[in-house]
């Protein structure tokens, strides 16, 4: 035997409204209609076949006959009688089939409620059984491309994002633990082979020191970087006018003084105003230019950067920057933009990368509305584009 899973609970249920609403529909209709023939009727023609004269009985005595206008008279009385009897007759039976067929109609009407609302009941049956557990099933409505299978098409597609999400969340923090356990096991390894040296000089206890302050300073690092990542993800707070070249042109120099390299660099700024975080704009050119400069050729092989914002036709605001550097594979470079995905170690020149950059990147982007695409460079070094949304409405020939 089937188990209901989903049952009215009174006349507040969208049943009853339905059902409620059919019959009201039913009773106005009815009763305009009954108004309606009860007028036609009352102001149709009398007809004589609804009654007769009386008949005239007795003997005539004389020459001296019935008035005519008083047999006119009299018949016409007995008409409208017989007509007011026969209209008030009509109401009334109106009346009771009109109420009849009320109560005929609150069964019909409850019938075709439910009709229409199982499709409903199914796709409720079907969400509740669906948890963060089973976020792979689907409601998998068939039928004509109505108005439910609408509604059922969009939460499918809102449990495929919620799958999306929950995975790349259980993703994040399997990595986020992996990559925040190594500093923490190398701080314990230091601490434990410099207290198991009895005779461990000063010279030793400063150095295991700095060691252990270097990974506490790795995992502030990264902390510092998944919190910016979470903030990004979490949309926009806050939204001010800034300058992609200004911030480009201020950023550049510190990334090569940062990276300790000699880069050269071409650069082609054009004013290029966004609309947005201002905080969140500046992370994301600092990461584009750190990740240009430090996964680079090394010294005296020809390295170089290129810069570019501007507008484009569409009066979208825009950064482009390339890189020289090793070949990499094509079908790795949409995968830059996952949370700690690196190249291998041909990619990276100095180990000190901590593999959100390129996330945050296009967490900052999504956040602005806008788009950014990566793509590799068969001589070597990789292109990255950004597009954010024109901050103001584009007019025709301005």
């Amino acid at each position: 035997m089937r188990r209901p899973t989903w049952r009215v609970r009174g006349p507040h249920s969208i049943r009853w409204r339905l059902t409620l609403l059919y019959s009201a529909l039913f009773v106005v209709t009815g009763a305009v209609l009954l108004a309606f023939t009860y007028v036609l009727v009352a102001h149709s023609e009398p007809s004589l076949t609804a009654g007769s004269p009386p008949r005239l009985t007795g003997r005539a005595e004389g020459p001296s006959t019935p008035d005519p206008p008083t047999v006119a008279s009299y018949v016409e009385q007995r008409l409208s009688v017989q007509r007011s009897e026969q209209l008030h007759e009509l109401l009334i039976e109106s009346a009771l089939a009109l109420a009849v067929m009320t109560v005929f109609s609150l069964a019909l009407g409850r019938l075709m409620a439910g009709r229409v609302l199982d499709p409903l009941r199914t796709m409720t049956a079907a969400t509740r059984r669906i948890s963060a557990d089973n976020l792979h099933e689907r409601l998998a409505v068939a039928g004509p491309d109505d108005e439910l299978k609408a509604m059922a098409d969009t939460i499918d597609a809102v449990l495929a994002r919620l799958e999306g999400a929950f995975e790349a969340q259980k993703a994040f923090v399997a990595n986020a633990s992996h990559e925040l356990r190594t500093p923490l096991t190398l701080q314990q390894a230091v601490v434990d082979v410099t207290l198991a040296d009895p005779g461990a000089s000063v010279e030793t206890l400063r150095t295991a020191l700095l060691r252990v302050r270097a990974a506490g300073e790795e995992q502030e690092r990264m902390i510092d970087a998944l919190l910016t990542l979470a903030r990004s993800q979490r949309g926009l707070e806050r939204q001010e006018f800034v300058d992609l070249a200004a911030i480009v042109r201020e950023r550049l120099p510190a990334a090569q003084a940062e990276a300790g390299a000699v880069v050269r660099v071409e650069a082609r700024l054009e004013p290029a105003a966004v609309l947005g975080d201002p905080q969140l704009i500046e992370r994301l050119v600092a990461n584009l230019t750190d990740n240009a400069v430090q996964h680079n050729l090394a010294e005296g092989e020809g390295s170089w950067v290129s810069v570019w914002t501007g507008v484009d036709a569409m009066g979208r605001p825009g950064l482009r920057i390339e890189n020289s550097g090793p070949v990499i594979p094509a079908d790795q470079a949409a995968g830059l933009f996952q949370p700690f995905r690196r190249l291998g170690p041909e990619r990276v020149r100095r180990r000190d990368g901590l593999g959100l950059g390129m996330s945050i990147v296009a967490a900052v982007v999504a956040a602005h509305g806008g788009r950014v695409r990566a793509t590799t460079r068969p001589q070597g070094g990789l292109a990255v584009e950004v597009g954010l949304p024109p901050s103001a409405p584009v007019l025709p020939g301005g």
